[in-house]
């Protein structure tokens, strides 16, 4: 694509960027948005007729891929009718609302996605309430309107409620509707228009979504809303161009918190093309920059002009509410799996994250133990430890803990969560009970047609970590489960979060099939023959509630007295590989996940069975 000079884009407008449209797709996850983007690609002529084009092409990380969710918001762009659309494709997973919070900094409006079977869904709730606060226009669009058990008027109707009951103004509700169906390629305004482009939807971006509102003649201003890094180029700070122009050797400045103000030297100037980038020699008010060579940068600066350094309002991203211990691995296997094992090494890694996910936050303990990361949720953690030992960091990781408040009265304010649920009728029972264990309190109750129910709880944040699994089994893996966050309250009082204990080695050496067979009554392993263990480390979840330490490497005792009948083969059952989202979920707190590139341990804090024993007795 050809980029407009800003000489010519300064004759064209006064006030507004008529030749670009800014929007975000936002939706719950798995509602399709990068399906649908794959298919706007298609439709604006990107790719070529007999071009092989992978599904899921803004999906670019190899977690991303293999989950088939969308971990970080990315930039595109597409060209329809000699107008350019820059596209932000937004998480739809709630541990993961600061990307969508720093995405809509950059745009303009945003295109409501939701299942056209599936209907609103709490993270619906979460982005809808987003752009509703920084009064961003509104595309409704039905997707999936292909699917057997599809209902589009109805979902359209529970959107409506949605506005209604998140009090947005009467123009939201007249919202521009489009059904579509993103695989295929298809939308149209009504269910029974003959349509086989998207030519529909992409008409209303132009003309619905508002152009972005500038100042061609007012100095450079530009909010860092997302980093990226080249091996090349160096740091990159992208982010919409509030005012002005900017070129190449223009004299900027950033603006940081506090209002410390760093000089800022720019090697190069892109912007979004298709799916690449494009280099320029400048660039006007209005589109989504990428300003290469930049150092001492971070999310919410302002990079500005010299002459005139002016801050912009800052991201307001949520607080986190949930906080993992990171530490060194301190097992006997230390080092033996990980290439970077020094705390010196995780810390800077892990700083370096905060740098890219503004809802990400790194302290460092009174106590000197470890590394205290605070974020949205386990899901979040899960996807951090998993980056972690993909590039090969080994380290130990705690239970997750939720981050209590205390209001001016002294009183202990804890997260709570909205949960949706949809299962079957018959788990209702033991859905309800489970909840209301963990101190939940049912809001809602909605009965389906297709004979499954719709159940609405109000439950404390520490009530769900560990729940998920629970909840599988209970529904035998076929209930839906979605929550967001709806704020503190008061401290709902203890419960039991874990009824079992841990099978403990209380020695190392090697699993063998003979010990695991015989320990197989006593609880569920974790192990398999061949598996290295050592003292303290946990091989399975016991039956009851004590922790029970036992010898996984013993072997069978040899004899010259052949028995009677032949010796019958240990037959295992099969063991689930662990994951990092199952380990944080199963520890309890005098419990650590080892994590290595090549494995996922589950141990005991202290390892020594006698060291335990007197910390449990004296509490030191």
């Amino acid at each position: 694509m050809t980029q407009a000079t800003a000489s010519e884009i300064m004759n064209k407008i006064e006030t507004r960027n008529e030749l670009i449209r800014n929007i975000a797709i936002i939706a719950h996850v798995d509602h399709g948005k990068t399906t649908l983007v794959d298919s706007m690609f298609k439709q604006s002529g990107i790719f070529r007729a007999n071009e092989k084009v992978r599904e899921r092409i803004m999906d670019s990380g190899e977690l991303e891929r293999e989950r088939g969710i969308t971990i970080s918001a990315k930039n595109c762009e597409v060209l329809w009718n000699g107008i350019k659309i820059n596209i932000l494709d937004t998480p739809g997973h709630a541990d993961f609302g600061g990307e969508v919070e720093r995405a809509l900094s950059m745009v303009d409006g945003v295109v409501l996605l939701v299942d056209a079977a599936e209907g609103p869904l709490p993270q619906t709730r979460f982005v809808l309430s987003k752009a509703l606060k920084n009064s961003l226009e509104i595309i409704i669009v039905i997707n999936k309107i292909d699917r057997d058990d599809a209902r589009p008027e109805e979902v359209y109707h529970k959107v409506l409620e949605l506005l209604i009951d998140l009090g947005a103004d009467d123009k939201y509700i007249d919202s521009p509707l489009i059904y579509a169906n993103g695989r295929e390629g298809i939308a149209k305004f009504s269910l029974s228009d003959e349509v086989s482009n998207l030519a529909p939807l992409m008409d209303t971006i132009i003309n619905h979504i508002p152009a972005p509102l500038c100042d061609m003649e007012a100095p450079f201003q530009m909010l860092v809303a997302d980093l990226d890094y080249s091996d090349y180029l160096g740091r990159m700070a992208i982010g919409k161009i509030q005012n002005g122009i900017v070129s190449i050797n223009d004299k900027l400045v950033s603006v940081g918190a506090g209002g410390v103000i760093k000089p800022v030297k720019v090697s190069q100037i892109q912007v979004y093309s298709g799916t690449g980038l494009e280099v320029v020699e400048s660039l006007a008010a209005g589109d989504i920059v990428i300003l290469s060579g930049v150092s001492d940068i971070s999310i919410g600066d302002t990079i500005c002009s010299a002459l005139q350094p002016t801050a912009l309002p800052r991201i307001e991203i949520d607080e986190p509410t949930v906080a993992v211990r990171f530490s060194p691995n301190n097992s006997p296997f230390a080092g033996k799996e990980g290439k970077f094992v020094q705390g010196s090494k995780i810390l800077e890694r892990l700083k370096k994250e905060t740098l890219r996910n503004v809802a990400l936050q790194v302290e460092t303990p009174n106590d000197n133990e470890g590394f205290l990361v605070k974020g949205r949720g386990e899901f979040q953690m899960a996807i951090l430890i998993e980056t972690l030992r993909r590039e090969g960091y080994e380290f130990c990781v705690g239970r997750p803990q939720v981050i209590f408040k205390y209001d001016e009265k002294g009183k202990k304010l804890e997260p709570i969560e909205h949960l949706v649920i949809s299962a079957a009728k018959e788990y209702s029972g033991i859905i309800s009970e489970a909840l209301m264990q963990r101190k939940g309190i049912m809001s809602g109750y909605t009965p389906c047609d297709n004979g499954t129910l719709i159940l609405e709880f109000s439950v404390p944040s520490r009530s769900l970590i560990g729940y998920r699994d629970k909840f599988m089994t209970d529904t035998k893996g076929t209930g839906l489960m979605n929550s967001y966050f709806s704020g503190y309250e008061e401290y709902r009082g203890d419960f039991q979060s874990r009824t079992t204990g841990s099978l403990v080695s209380d020695r190392g050496g090697e699993a063998v099939a003979y010990a695991i067979f015989n320990l197989e009554p006593r609880g569920t392993m974790y192990i398999v023959p061949g598996d290295p263990v050592y003292e303290g480390m946990i091989v399975g979840e016991h039956n009851r509630e004590n922790d029970l330490y036992l010898n996984p490497t013993k072997t069978k005792q040899l004899t010259n007295i052949r028995a009677a009948n032949k010796d019958h083969a240990c037959v295992l059952i099969p063991v689930s590989p662990m994951t990092p989202e199952k380990a944080l979920n199963t520890i309890r707190e005098d419990e650590l996940v080892e994590v290595t590139p090549l494995s996922i341990r589950l141990r005991k804090r202290i390892l020594v069975r006698a060291e335990r024993k007197i910390v449990e007795k004296y509490g030191q």
